[in-house]
């Protein structure tokens, strides 16, 4: 009887199978059910599946009641996109505050809200896809806020940059989106360009490898087990060069130095998983990287075997006409975007509008179409959208912004302050101290240290250098604060107070450098990069980077400059800390003040964390990932082109090189070992720490060929790792470099590795090589 009973229930299970569309058979492959899903799909609902609509505008709240918006309905009942983009974004651009804009648990009941509609409400019930940015934290209130990603490279520390995609991962999914626009990979040799600071900084094999670490936080193992989201990598490729540091303008680049250097990051982090990339707003050699069927197809799918699917950045399909203008219209556009191998268009205007009539004109095939969209849908079913759509809002109060997320903040801040000076070692400071100034425009702004991509924030939630020092000195300490002037506007100051200050204090803190920290009355493009105002504003904002923030120099703005020359004409202990977003000059504080650190933009825990530093709870191992110049006249500056000749007016060499950092103990290197097996090569030292402190040190593996068919660098980063050993001891440290490590693209544009000598260095910086020898690779 039991046995009558399991087959009726098989059989009935079975016909219940057999009557389900393929594609909601959990049981079938994805590539039956993507099959199956194309085959039901009007072409209309195709290029839907290919279009990013802006989604801050699809919610409606009120108090804590949320509900899909009007013109959310519309969409629906038009064409159903594949996938929203910022739906929980709040900034400025996107007019959202903390009142007006979603609490995390709220976003959550949002998309939730959103996705049912979507799976209730249209003809086949095809999940959406969230995507937000998520470069140094998920872009929305109440998330945690990391350092920005140059901050995040000066760590050299792989296992940490991992652990913060990871949290930045759950934070971002557990709130219902699945796609995190991260980590930006770009290249960055241009200062003057304004999105420096969303950068790993100057070096492809730096970049590639914590891109990569990031990219496998985020996505995980498991993209079903809701707490990780797919990556994607920006922007694809060589916007980090552009000429005249404009934002966007066209690279001027070799194809060798293409793919030796910028596109290699790519590859290491597609190689890692990541399912998802941006294409990029300039051209290369006159083609738009939206329409580069070569890069994009030829490349990215064909040789390095991509197989997840391609974003355009937000209004870059529209710029092939409108930019670039290498095709009529925009129709025309999206047709050279769809055919060099972009499936989704961020937007979606051009996409939307536009390719159905192509298909009707014969502008793009069926083909064509269906594959873009095939990629769109395989990696909803390889997430289990189709299954598990929703999100349990109970749940995300124990992941956003939790105690463990904000000691990964202030680690990643720690780690990634880098000491440049420490004359006499001043530092660190002893909390006893009798009383301390603490003066400039970073030293107490919250907006000013977290950098752009940021969502408004609860003062209680950041911690200023201000509020740090506060904490860190003994209770009978007085700190005395004076802001002194802001980052640009001159009628903002108060130098003489500041001087006062310092007068009356043991030792003088002054927080100089920038801001990307935008305000409502920014004005921005359609692209949401910020536009810089006019002269007749009565009233000057300090942002001078962040997106569409260019600099034709690298000075301090406003009166920063007087106001540290007059601290320094005290004679009072001045500690100079850069809170920035590019490599700033930093001439003056070099020569004149008595110590010197750069935390770029540190986040929300960069008070902690600095303090920290301030009074030796840690010792400084951060070292930087991008050359700092000594002015803008010497662009480019990265440390790869090997030694540059003096200037009439001065120097050709970098101020700080790239890989420099100073500890407050001391590391000798010796001991050098070089052993050659079949396709690799082991070479391993010791460093013995030398001084008074326990400390970390960044041991840096460089390589020359020395001989080679094309011209090569002269050094070329190739290993790293952070290493920590107490004071008086040592540790013996192996790098294991296989020989494709060492490869070129040769005259016909082949990787290939030569055979011949190979100079290896190892060092504390690429301009503090400790150790050489060498080795023939066969």
């Amino acid at each position: 009887m039991r046995k009558l009973l399991l087959t009726a229930v098989s059989t009935a299970l079975l016909f219940h199978l057999s009557a389900q569309p393929v594609y909601k058979n959990s049981q079938a492959s994805t590539e039956e059910r993507v099959a199956d899903l194309l085959s039901r799909m009007t072409v209309k609902e195709k290029v839907g599946q290919l279009c990013s609509p802006l989604g801050w505008e699809m919610y409606r709240k009120n108090g804590e009641n949320v509900t899909v918006s009007d013109a959310f309905v519309k969409l629906m009942d038009d064409t159903p996109p594949g996938t929203f983009w910022a739906t929980l974004r709040a900034d400025p651009w996107t007019r959202k505050t903390i009142e007006t804009g979603l609490h995390p648990e709220l976003s959550a009941k949002v998309l939730n809200a959103l996705q049912k509609y979507v799976m209730e409400n249209t003809r086949l019930g095809i999940p959406l896809f969230f995507a937000e940015e998520c470069a140094h934290g998920h872009m929305a209130i109440g998330t945690t806020v990391f350092p920005t990603s140059l901050a995040q490279a000066s760590t050299f520390n792989r296992d940490l940059i991992f652990r913060m995609g990871e949290a930045i991962g759950v934070e971002t999914r557990v709130q219902g989106a699945h796609i995190g626009y991260g980590p930006i990979i770009d290249i960055a040799r241009e200062p003057r360009w304004s999105r420096m600071e969303e950068t790993f900084g100057e070096d492809p094999v730096l970049t590639g490898i914590l891109g990569s670490c990031f990219v496998k936080g985020l996505q995980g193992e498991d993209i079903k087990d809701g707490k990780h989201v797919y990556s994607t990598l920006k922007h694809f490729v060589a916007y980090g060069i552009p000429v005249g540091g404009h934002n966007g303008r066209q690279a001027m680049i070799g194809m060798r130095e293409l793919f030796s250097d910028h596109l290699s990051p790519f590859k290491m982090a597609v190689d890692a998983g990541a399912k998802t990339i941006m294409t990029a707003y300039n051209s290369i050699d006159g083609i738009p990287c939206t329409s580069n069927k070569y890069l994009l197809t030829d490349i990215l799918r064909d040789r390095w075997g991509f197989d997840g699917f391609v974003f355009s950045d937000l209004g870059s399909v529209e710029g092939i006409a409108t930019s670039h203008r290498t095709v009529s219209d925009i129709k025309q556009a999206a047709v050279a975007a769809l055919k060099a191998g972009v499936d989704t268009d961020l937007g979606g205007n051009a996409y939307g509008k536009n390719l159905e009539q192509a298909l009707k004109e014969n502008l793009i095939t069926a083909e064509e179409l269906d594959n873009a969209v095939a990629r769109v849908l395989r990696l909803k079913f390889g997430m289990g959208l189709f299954e598990n759509p929703y999100v349990d809002p109970a749940q995300v109060s124990a992941f956003v912004r939790n105690e463990n997320h904000k000691k990964i903040a202030r680690e990643v801040a720690k780690q990634g302050t880098v000491l440049l000076k420490n004359t006499d070692n001043l530092l660190p400071l002893s909390r006893d101290i009798k009383s301390i100034a603490v003066i400039g425009p970073n030293a107490d702004n919250t907006y000013n240290q977290l950098g752009d991509y940021t969502a408004p924030q609860e003062r209680e939630n950041i911690t200023t250098v201000l509020d740090g020092i506060k904490k860190a000195v003994h209770p009978s300490t007085t700190v005395r604060y004076v802001k002194g002037c802001a980052i640009r506007d001159t009628t903002q100051s108060n130098i003489p107070e500041a001087v006062k200050a310092a007068l009356l204090s043991d030792v003088t803190v002054l927080v100089v450098g920038g801001s990307s920290a935008r305000d409502f009355r920014t004005e921005y493009v359609e692209t949401g990069a910020a536009v810089v105002p006019g002269a007749k504003e009565e009233t000057i904002s300090d942002m001078e980077s962040g997106e569409g923030y260019d600099r034709n120099s690298l000075r301090l703005l406003g009166k920063q400059e007087e106001l540290m020359e007059a601290l320094i004409e005290t004679d009072k202990p001045l500690i100079v800390i850069y809170i920035q977003g590019r490599p700033l000059e930093m001439n003056l504080a070099s020569e004149k003040a008595d110590a010197l650190l750069c935390a770029w933009y540190p986040g929300q825990e960069g008070g902690h964390a600095i303090a920290g530093i301030l009074f030796g709870d840690h010792n400084p191992a951060g070292r930087l990932p991008v050359s700092v110049p000594r002015s803008a006249g010497q662009l480019p500056v990265y440390y790869s082109l090997g030694r540059q000749n003096k200037y009439v007016e001065g120097e050709g060499s970098p101020l700080y090189s790239f890989g420099y950092g100073l500890s407050y103990t001391q590391f000798k290197y010796d001991g050098l070992k070089i052993t050659r097996e079949e396709g690799k090569t082991t070479v391993s030292c010791s460093i013995s720490n030398t001084g008074d402190f326990d400390g970390e040190e960044v041991v840096q593996l460089y390589a020359r060929d020395n001989i080679s068919s094309v011209s090569t660098p002269p050094l070329q980063l190739k290993d790293f790792c952070r290493v920590f050993i107490k004071k008086g001891e040592s540790q013996p440290v192996t790098f294991t470099l296989r020989d494709d490590q060492l490869s070129l693209f040769n005259a016909q544009m082949e990787e290939v590795t030569e055979p011949g000598e190979f100079t290896i260095m190892i060092g504390a910086a690429s301009s503090d090589i400790r150790l050489r020898g060498s080795f023939l690779c066969p």
